[in-house]
């Protein structure tokens, strides 16, 4: 399989066995994905791999002060009030998960638990924590390299047949994961990707999202 085959064949996991990853498995998908493109080869990147009890004491702390209504905090600022296309698209792939997992519009406790999922990593059994050091901030370029860091990561999971969703929601109660996975205080999280064994009977786990026509993004200048 060539790249663009490849690269069009990963998909969001968002259903995992219950069942263990190797720490070797781990180990061998970031030392492929550490390949990422870095400004000035500063590789301004931090990897807390957590799973076990520690990271069940995560999903609770964020399922309790989610429930409790404690307002969401990342370590950087952020919008993610999306508008015009960029909320289409985001609405597009809510949809078909919706769908997919037989949940309809006016099912509020349904809609609670699929959100809860998020917060709770999707009951993976490892999340990668990404974070990078606080003095770098305003941190435009290394959020550039991380990012470039957390796709090499899910590539390189999905040729070994391990599945990842990027999960900001695992995040956003930043505090809780910080005290639980032992984060630096020098350090600020980025994000986090849930990875594990895909479960193939889990209904999400069959959606594809789609992607824009180029026309609709890309500009091109001074080609004949």
């Amino acid at each position: 399989m060539n790249f663009s085959q490849f690269a069009a064949s990963r998909k969001s996991t968002r259903g995992f066995l219950d069942k263990p990853v190797p720490k070797v498995l781990i180990e061998e998908i970031i030392n492929s994905a550490k390949w990422a493109p870095t400004s000035y080869n500063t590789q301004t990147w931090h990897i807390h791999a957590v799973t076990g009890d520690v990271l069940n004491t995560i999903r609770e702390g964020n399922t309790a002060n989610t429930l409790a209504g404690k307002p969401h905090v990342r370590d950087f600022p952020y919008k993610e009030d999306y508008e015009d296309g960029h909320r289409k698209n985001q609405i597009d792939v809510a949809i078909q998960l919706f769908e997919a997992m037989g949940i309809e519009r006016d099912d509020k406790e349904q809609r609670m638990d699929w959100m809860l999922r998020g917060f709770r990593q999707f009951d993976a059994p490892v999340s990668l924590v990404l974070t990078y050091d606080k003095y770098l901030e305003p941190a435009a370029i290394t959020h550039f390299g991380l990012g470039s860091l957390a796709y090499g990561i899910v590539l390189a999971a999905w040729e070994r047949g391990i599945g990842c969703v990027i999960n900001g929601q695992g995040i956003m109660q930043s505090d809780v994961v910080r005290e639980h996975a032992n984060i630096p205080d020098d350090q600020n999280i980025m994000i986090c990707i849930a990875m594990g064994y895909p479960d193939e009977s889990f209904p999400a786990n069959d959606v594809r999202s789609t992607r824009a026509e180029n026309s609709t993004f890309v500009t091109y200048v001074g080609f004949e």
